[in-house]
């Protein structure tokens, strides 16, 4: 059985659901979960399609963003999947684990992703490190510690924490961490 699966991070991306719905059915899906929530929020429509999934079924999806939220995350489906003999088929790239090639495939894809993501962190910690050895890099501006006076100003007027960040637009967490 094919089983499809359609998300959207908005609800404003009626077209986009829609879009998807209709290649998953055109394609024959027999069985469609679909979700607007964003990629890293609880997603029960992906957890009720795996958990519904039964050896030989193919979930599929018309993209792999769709689909998992990183390389780790993609690698846990498709390990659940995996272990459940169910295969998996992303419709834009034309990949379609239930044969060698597409398992050889995903293997690439998800590798050259991580590669990817590993020379990029590679060189932005070159960078950071050249613009320090330059005085040019400080990190980030310690917003919060700029405005302990205000914070403490507002305690004192009788403000609970929550509403002191609210009021000088930082985290409560930090408000607690200032006022301490």
């Amino acid at each position: 059985m094919l089983i499809g699966y359609a998300r959207t991070s908005t609800l404003e991306q009626k077209a986009g659901l829609e879009a998807q719905r209709e290649s998953l059915t055109a394609i024959g899906c027999e069985r469609l979960w679909e979700e607007q929530t964003s990629s890293v929020g609880l997603r029960d429509a992906l957890r009720a399609a795996l958990d519904y999934a039964r050896e030989g079924d193919t979930i599929v999806v018309t993209k792999l963003d769709r689909l998992a939220r990183s390389v780790r995350h993609l690698g846990e489906i498709v390990e659940e999947l995996e272990a459940k003999n169910v295969g998996l088929r992303i419709l834009n790239l034309g990949l379609d684990t239930t044969n060698a090639t597409g398992k050889l495939m995903l293997n690439l894809l998800g590798s050259v992703a991580q590669f990817e993501r590993e020379m990029m962190l590679e060189r932005q910690r070159e960078g950071i490190r050249k613009a320090k050895q330059e005085g040019k890099y400080r990190g980030r501006k310690p917003t919060a510690r700029l405005k302990v006076q205000e914070a403490q100003r507002l305690l004192a007027q009788g403000m609970t924490k929550r509403d002191i960040a609210k009021e000088i637009g930082v985290s409560e967490r930090s408000v607690y961490r200032i006022l301490e």
